[in-house]
């Protein structure tokens, strides 16, 4: 049986995740802070197993799973989103949150966790579309997801002399207690349940580019090919 561990499993597309797993024949080490939903995630299926922590919590962290367990994928969901709403009152407490939570952490689990990685597994990391061009209000989750991307290019080279895949997971909007909070169209957006089968798909098949909807995701991606500063006027002039 293969085993996997998502971290942010109690709620949107890490819980679903964790459920799509488990009726793959996967033991799920699902990690988040919400005691009761993992809880009762667990009681719905035997094969998952809940690990309760905070993520900005180092050791923590370190403490979450047995050393001695092995993994054959990790797929580290768990994020936040705040947005900027007046850049020249640049709020750096919420830019700092929104870092150490969606990129700092990060290398903690790494470093936690990709020791137990077993050769031949694959390493699955949460990024963004937002990642493809620069939008209004989200220098700090555009900034953080960025950084996780770049994050996955460096270990895309260095982990494949161990036999390591990775892939990083762009998604385009997708129905979750996070985007729920958002005061803006969200064109194309699909459920966590959609999501994670596009994951779960992109995992099986060791793609590096797990990017979706499509219809969504390539639209962005041509927009990228602009040089920025037509995308910068066209940015601009979207927000007025």
């Amino acid at each position: 049986m293969n085993t996997i561990l998502i971290t942010g499993a109690s709620s949107g597309i890490g819980e679903s995740l964790a459920k799509y797993y488990a009726t793959q024949g996967f033991t799920v080490y699902a990690c988040g802070r919400n005691q009761e939903k993992l809880d009762k995630l667990a009681s719905e299926f035997n094969s998952i197993i809940p690990l309760v922590f905070d993520l900005n919590d180092k050791q923590a962290i370190f403490s979450a799973l047995d050393k001695n367990i092995k993994l054959d994928q990790i797929i580290l969901n768990a994020g936040t989103c705040e947005y900027i709403d007046n850049a020249k009152q640049f709020d750096g407490d919420l830019f700092a949150r929104v870092i150490n939570t969606n990129l700092i952490s990060v290398g903690y689990c790494l470093e936690a966790w990709l020791p137990q990685i077993n050769t031949g597994g694959q390493l699955g990391l949460m990024s963004s579309s937002a990642v493809y061009v620069p939008l209004t209000r989200s220098q700090a989750y555009g900034a953080s997801k960025a950084g996780v991307s770049y994050l996955a290019k460096t270990l895309s080279i260095d982990l494949a002399r161990h036999n390591i895949g990775v892939s990083t997971i762009h998604p385009g909007f997708v129905a979750t207690p996070l985007t729920d909070k958002n005061d803006f169209p969200m064109p194309s957006r699909i459920t966590s349940e959609q999501a994670a089968q596009a994951i779960y798909r992109g995992m099986k098949n060791k793609h590096y580019d797990i990017h979706f909807p499509k219809r969504f995701t390539l639209i962005l991606k041509t927009l990228a090919l602009l040089p920025f500063f037509i995308w910068r006027k066209l940015a601009i002039r979207m927000t007025k």
